[in-house]
Parts: structure tokens; sequence; C-alpha cells
């Protein structure tokens, strides 16, 4: 089956040209101008990728990615956002909201074409996750990386030859990122795993986590190289 894709569009015109252009590359598309109806349709429905306006009726694009990133079976689909304001604090407030990336109309059809493609090439977390068995978990093998050994089954951590102690979620964290080196966490997937039984925690929350394990691993906290920051995506732990 072909990638499906959904467009959140309010301009029927600037909608019908992407149906256009994504079909041509042979992918398959559900069109809607509402925002409610987008909510609706992504509290359901499973997508590969959502272009989605900023500026929407009804709903706006902030909300349904915010929606989308919290629960439901596109918690971690990739989301191309669509905006006429070109403010960089709009580009900010999308990317913090859950977008993966960010095009500013007018935009050239070939462009969108490319970032589209390029978004559907990024594996997703639960495609990482599932194919390691780990099913959301952690598997139990041990993780040598970039002078950093992590023994699960004991619980141990060394860095550069000592061993550091670490809360059980400094030790998830760690051993998450760490068990897939280079691929990028959104915060809300993060959540989803270090914090599985707890409710009052926010994308925050992880920021905070964050800079207490930089603090425990990192040679100098201020200047990570193994736990990196991918602004308006999330983190990732450096590739091998």
């Amino acid at each position: 089956m072909p990638p499906h894709v959904l467009i959140v569009e309010d301009d029927a015109h600037i909608r019908d040209l992407i149906v256009l252009h994504l079909g041509l590359e042979g992918l398959q598309s559900t069109a809607v101008g509402d925002g409610r109806d987008a909510l609706d349709r992504v509290s359901t429905t499973p997508y590969d990728l959502v272009v989605l306006d900023l500026m929407l009726p009804g709903v706006d694009g902030i909300s349904i990615c915010r929606a989308l990133r919290r629960s439901g079976p596109n918690q971690d689909v990739p989301v191309l956002m669509l905006t006429a304001r070109r403010e960089e604090s709009d580009k900010v407030l999308g990317l913090e909201s859950g977008a993966d990336d960010y095009l500013a109309k007018p935009f050239g059809v070939r462009e969108l074409v490319a970032r589209v493609r390029a978004l559907l090439r990024r594996p997703r977390v639960s495609q990482i996750l599932a194919a390691a068995g780990e099913n959301g978990g952690l598997s139990e093998r041990p993780v040598s990386i970039h002078g950093i050994e992590i023994d699960p089954a004991r619980r141990r951590v060394r860095v550069r030859g000592q061993e550091v102690e670490l809360t059980a979620q400094e030790f998830r964290l760690l051993h998450l990122l760490a068990s897939h080196p280079g691929i990028v966490f959104s915060r809300e997937a993060l959540l989803s795993r270090v914090w599985s039984d707890q409710t009052f925690v926010t994308p925050r929350s992880v920021d905070t986590l964050v800079k207490r394990l930089r603090r425990r691993v990192e040679a100098t906290p201020a200047e990570p190289k193994l736990v990196l920051t991918i602004w308006g995506s999330g983190y990732k732990f450096a590739d091998v």
C-alpha cells in the first residue's frame, strides 16, 4: 500500500494542488479543510504523514498537533506544518507543538514534495521499537557506546570507566536513547516510555530529566556530545 497522507488545509486551491502532486508521486491522500474534521480523523485513523496548516477554522493546527502527540494512532506520525506567517515565533511555536518540519507559504511544489519524501523516509519510533521486539519497553541487552557501558540486568552504568549512580528515570532515558543512536525521539515519545505509569508530567519534564542526565554522563554538560538536542524535534543519542 502506498503511504497515506492526511492533508489539512482550508484553502481549496492549495489543498487540491497538494493532493495532485502527492498523487503524482504515488502517495495516497485524504484532504480536509476544517480543524474539527482533522482532529476526529487523527484520533481514529493512522496515517503515514500529516500536512497541517497552522491557521484553520474550527480548531487550529497547533491544537491538532498537540492533541495527536498526546495519544492515539498518530502519536509519532511525521507532521509537516504549513503557514502563511513567517515570523520566527510562529515557526518556534509550530515546532515546539510537535511538528517535524515547517514550510512557509507561498512554497514551491518541488520543495513540498522533497520535504514530504524526507519525512516519510525517517524511521518512526514505534517502528524501531517494534522491529527490536521491545513493544515500547526496554530490552535487557547490554549497551556499550561512546565510552558508556550500560548493564540493564544489574542496573549498572559506567562512564569512561567510572561507575555512575542514576535514578530509575535517568537510567531508562539513557538506556532508551543509547540503544538507538542517531534516532530522534520526540518529548512525547520519551514521556510515554520513561514515565509510562505516571500521569502528572509534561513535555518539559523531559527537558529537566535530560539536564540531570547530562550532569551524570557528559564531560561538559553545557556542551553535550552524547545526549543531543534536536531543535524542534526532541533528543537523540550521538550517532555511532
